[in-house]
C-alpha cells in the first residue's frame, strides 16, 4: 500500500513517509537498511537547544545516531528517515527478549532540553540553556527531587496523533521510552504525561 490514513488525523502515510499540514522532509543517508516490521515505537528526547538544530544534527554523516521523527515543542513534525528503513536511536538496547531493537523499531524524538539542574534558583539544561520556572517539571521521589522540562500540550497531541495512525499503518505491540530499553537511559522522563494508549509506565 502506497499510502494509509485514518479517519479525522491530520497526518497520513505515504511510501513509508508521514504527511500532513507542516510535515518537514529531511534526507538522511547514512540509514540504508530495511526495518523488521516494525512492530515497536521508542520515544526519546533530543535534549538540544531546538527541534531543527537538532534535526541537522542527526542527519550529519559524521554521527552515528538518528531518528525517525523528531515533534517539536510548537507540533512541527520532522522526518529524518523513512519507517521502512533503519534509524539508529535505541543503541544498545533489550526489551521482552529481544536486543538491538534498532532493527525492529520506530525511533520518535521529542524536543526536549530534559533534566535540569537547578542552580540558585534557577533551571538549567545540560546544554547550558536556562529554563523558565513555568516550564519545569518537578518529580519528587521518595529518594530525591528531579527538575525535568515540561512537554508542551500540543507536541503530546501531535505525538498521540501520530502514534495513532503508525499503530493502524504498522503491526505496533509496543509504545515504550528508552529508558525502558536501555538502563543507560532516563528518556522520555516523567514529565511527558503519557495517554492510556500508551502501553508505558
Amino acid at each position: 500500500m502506497d499510502s494509509f490514513s485514518i479517519f479525522n488525523s491530520p497526518f497520513s502515510i505515504v511510501r513509508h513517509r508521514l504527511v500532513g499540514k507542516g510535515v518537514v522532509q529531511l534526507e538522511c543517508p547514512k540509514n540504508r537498511r530495511g526495518v523488521a516490521g516494525p512492530d515497536m515505537i521508542i520515544l526519546h528526547y533530543t535534549a538540544g537547544r531546538d527541534a531543527m538544530s537538532s534535526a541537522n544534527f542527526l542527519i550529519r554523516a559524521d554521527v552515528k545516531a538518528s531518528a525517525h521523527l523528531i515533534i517539536g515543542r510548537d507540533g512541527q513534525v520532522i522526518q529524518l528517515v523513512p519507517f521502512n528503513i533503519e534509524a539508529w536511536h535505541a543503541g544498545k538496547s533489550c526489551y521482552e527478549g529481544r536486543s538491538e531493537l534498532n532493527h525492529y523499531s520506530i525511533g520518535i524524538e521529542l524536543d526536549n532540553l530534559g533534566q535540569l539542574r537547578s542552580e540558585g534558583g534557577r533551571f538549567v539544561a545540560e546544554c547550558g540553556k536556562e529554563v523558565p520556572i513555568r516550564d519545569v517539571y518537578m518529580k519528587d521521589s521518595d529518594k530525591e527531587v528531579t527538575y525535568w522540562h515540561r512537554y508542551t500540550d500540543v507536541q503530546e497531541r501531535v505525538l498521540e496523533e501520530v502514534c495513532d495512525l503508525l499503530t493502524e499503518y504498522y503491526p505496533i505491540r509496543d509504545i515504550v521510552g528508552h529508558s525502558d530499553v536501555s538502563s543507560r537511559k532516563v528518556e522520555p522522563g516523567p514529565a511527558l504525561q503519557l495517554c492510556d494508549w500508551m502501553k508505558y509506565y
